[in-house]
């Protein structure tokens, strides 16, 4: 598990070392640097995946580099990287970028690159790691990995049937894009018992229980995930029985239901993925959906981390908040497993408000402009 990232003059941070748990919130204002936090573990992998992110090799500083735009994020160039107010190194004649991070055991891994401002691939002038032949045990490098988009997949009459990212790779996409044929592949696998298993679902399989807890943000829903033959797509299809009173027989494709559901649906599956030793990087998987179904995806991250898996979640939600808390308060998730972070802006970088979740579920502090816009609307509507 990473327990603490590392970032020198990337976007909005001058210098930060931001504490990781196997649940992290990271909450604040637009435009706050929370999207940051997790680009920074996205690019990282990008350049590892394109085979840029290489040690450096005597004085060379051109054998490997950061690729600010690939599948996962696309960051521009140089100048839209660097913070700008940055910092530069004593003998460095220009600027550098560092991303690091130090796993639990104490073992840190630090890449710094050199800023180039019109360049999409910045060299690496320096890191700090251990074999690159051992990286692949690192979750953020591993095929437990998933990085899920706010922009993430709409209704549409088909889906991509990649064999290589959805099975050679069980990779989702960033926009989760991969999801319907992982989930038509994987349909009839195995969930482990454990937390993530769902207690209503009708059986242990992979897509029973994706519907189980699909039918937490829509009573009656089901699903089903096919081929559609002589193409290299996939056919997504919704049912509906039970409460929601339709038969379950006459199926329905994702554009003619409720856009929450499908937009969903990607991150239902990938922490249903999670297993010891997984890091799923999510951005806000609340979208979309009424605040029921947004404290239940909370209890489903809660889920994936008493799994093993480290869940790292930027979100609007108080709902998600609350949610989170919760599962604390019941015993689900230990206090100790979740980490809260506030973004704000000071002007010049970013300040971080960390509020502690104790055993009870309660926050040790509540700062000013962290999910209080309810109060504030109440005390307007009651004055």
């Amino acid at each position: 598990m990473i327990d603490q990232l590392s970032l020198t003059n990337f976007k909005a941070f001058r210098s930060a070392h931001i504490p990781l748990a196997p649940v992290t919130l990271l909450t604040g204002l637009n435009s706050s640097g929370k999207s940051t936090v997790l680009q920074s573990l996205a690019l990282l992998r990008q350049s590892y995946d394109s085979g840029t992110l290489l040690s450096i090799d005597g004085d060379s500083d051109e054998r490997g580099g950061f690729l600010l735009d690939g599948d996962l994020v696309e960051l521009g160039t140089g100048q839209d990287v660097l913070h700008e107010d940055f910092v530069r190194a004593e003998g460095e004649p220009d600027p550098l970028i560092t991303v690091g991070f130090r796993m639990a055991d104490g073992q840190m891994y630090e890449w710094s690159a050199r800023y180039v401002s019109e360049e999409d691939v910045l060299p690496l002038r320096r890191t700090r790691t251990v074999d690159p032949a051992l990286w692949g045990e690192i979750p953020l490098f591993s095929r437990r990995f998933q990085y899920l988009k706010a922009d993430r997949i709409v209704p549409a009459t088909s889906y991509p049937r990649s064999h290589h990212q959805a099975i050679g790779r069980g990779f989702l996409g960033s926009r989760g894009e991969h999801t319907v044929n992982f989930l038509r592949h994987h349909a009839q696998d195995l969930v482990p018992e454990g937390p993530l298993r769902h207690p209503e679902a009708r059986a242990h399989t992979f897509l029973d229980q994706v519907g189980a807890w699909m039918q937490e943000l829509c009573p009656g829903v089901n699903l089903e995930a096919t081929e559609i033959p002589g193409t290299d797509s996939v056919r997504l299809s919704y049912g509906f029985g039970g409460t929601a009173g339709l038969d379950s027989s006459s199926r329905r494709r994702p554009t003619n239901v409720g856009f929450g559901l499908t937009y969903a649906l990607p991150i239902v599956v990938a922490c249903l993925t999670a297993a010891p030793g997984s890091l799923i990087l999510l951005e806000n998987p609340e979208a979309h959906l009424h605040p029921r179904g947004q404290a239940r995806m909370a209890a489903l991250i809660a889920a994936a981390a008493s799994a093993g898996a480290q869940v790292i979640v930027e979100t609007h939600s108080d709902h998600v908040l609350d949610g989170t808390r919760l599962a604390v308060k019941q015993g689900r998730l230990k206090a100790s497993d979740t980490a809260v972070h506030y973004f704000r802006g000071n002007g010049a970088d970013v300040e971080i408000v960390s509020p502690a979740v104790g055993e009870d579920g309660m926050l040790s502090e509540w700062p000013k402009g962290f999910f209080d816009e309810t109060d504030h609307t109440l005390d307007q509507l009651l004055g």
